[in-house]
This record gives C-alpha cells, structure tokens and sequence, in this order.
C-alpha cells in the first residue's frame, strides 16, 4: 500500500513538472513562425477579400523572412499587385521594378512592364504639373511593344500609348498659353509649332495650336518691329536731346 501511495505521488509529481514545462513554454517561448507557404495562402486570402494593406503585409513578411522560397517570386508579383489595387502607385511602380531587375527573363515580364507603365499613367494629377510619370509609362509602352510584339499586353499598351501622347500634348498646349497670356510669344510660338510637330496623331489640338503659332508669331514679330523703333526713336532723342 505505501508503494503504491510513493508510486502515485512520484508520477503527480512528474506529471506536474511536465505540465510546469509547457506551461513554460506557453507563456515564455516565442510562438513559432509562419511558414512561407502560411504566409503566401494568408496573402492570396486577403488579396481575394481586397484587404490590401494586409497581403501587403503578407507578402513582404515572406520576402524579408524566406527570400530562397519557391514561394517568394509569386509573392513579389503578388506584392505589385497589392500596391496597384491599394491605388499606391508608386509603390507599385518600385515594386514591379525590383522584380524585373531580379528576375529579367521571367515569363510575366511582358505583364510587369505593362504595370509599371499603367501605375505610372494612373499617377496623373493634372496637366500643370511636371509629367515625369506620363513620359515613363509612355517609354515602358513603347518597350513593352518593342520588345514583346503580339503579346496580350502589348496589344492593350496600344490605347494608353494614345492615352499618354494626349497628356504631353495637353502639358505641351497648357505651357504655350502660358507664354501667351504673360506676352512672351515667341516662346509660345515654338511651344505651339512643338504641338503641331510632335503630336500631329493627336488631332483635336492641331488646329488650335496651328493658329495659336499663327498669331504668336505675328506678335512676337510686331513685337520686334516696336522695339526696333523704340531703339531707332530712343536714339534720334538722345542725339538731338538739346531740342
């Protein structure tokens, strides 16, 4: 009877150290990490309920924590995607650019590029400011032609290399009248002619900026013929100031 009283006790007292030690590990371990494949399913369930911010999360907790995983490369994409949707531009503008510089030869380079240059277009504010986006997507268009002809995404960069081309022309119209409304009309003149000659495909503003560089150089030549009498009058008045 007392063995078996000493048994029993010896075994609580195991059960409890063994117990003891989980209850350790509960509270004083830190919880083990997502796998990659964890990481890459919770991104795509986030992406599939448009939480965003979260596949973000996802996607680059992955990239940061596994970069050698056979998961990473579909995460990186994925990683553009969820800045596209987010309407965080930029960021997916980075970010499809990162991939195409590690993985050059990859097989959705033709979609990469297409990305980079509709992020870049979808960027546009308004045609008064700098259009340094406009000019890249339209570069990225143009390469994506070039170099992928045929393809579905070369096709679709047909209608934004248009989309861009209307922009420019419009920053180009947009700079002209500013030289003619503060009377610098020459300036305004090559700015038109610049419309005339470099967007001829863009034909809704050819003929007003046509007659626009009509009439500014008309202007900056009276202009001209105003100050060289001035000149001529100013120098007439000087010789015979004593009348």
């Amino acid at each position: 009877m007392r063995r078996t009283v000493i048994r029993s006790g010896l075994l609580l007292a195991m059960l409890f150290m063994l117990s003891g030690c989980g209850l350790i590990d509960y509270f004083y371990l830190p919880p083990p990490e997502d796998t990659a494949q964890e990481l890459f399913e919770a991104g795509n369930d986030a992406m599939r309920e448009k939480d965003y911010a979260s596949a973000i999360e996802y996607f680059t907790g992955l990239k940061d924590k596994y970069p050698f995983s056979p998961y990473t490369i579909e995460a990186e994409l994925s990683l553009g995607d969820a800045y596209f949707l987010d309407e965080e531009y930029l960021l997916a503008v980075d970010t499809f650019k990162e991939f195409e510089t590690l993985h050059p030869r990859h097989e959705a380079i033709p979609y990469v590029l297409f990305q980079i240059g509709n992020a870049n277009l979808l960027s546009f504010v308004s045609i008064d400011r700098p259009q340094t986006n406009i000019a890249e997507a339209y570069n990225y268009f143009m390469r994506l032609q070039d170099s992928y002809p045929g393809t579905e995404y070369a096709v679709k960069a047909q209608s934004y290399l248009h989309t861009c081309r209307k922009y420019m022309a419009e920053h180009e119209i947009y700079v002209a009248d500013f030289y003619w409304r503060t009377e610098h009309y020459m300036s305004a003149y090559k700015r038109y002619t610049s419309v005339v000659e470099t967007y001829g495909d863009i034909e809704e503003y050819q003929e007003y900026a046509k007659e626009r560089a009509r009439l500014s150089y008309l202007k900056s030549q009276q202009d001209l013929s105003k100050q060289e009498l001035e000149r001529r009058e100013g120098s007439w008045k000087d010789y015979f100031g004593w009348l």
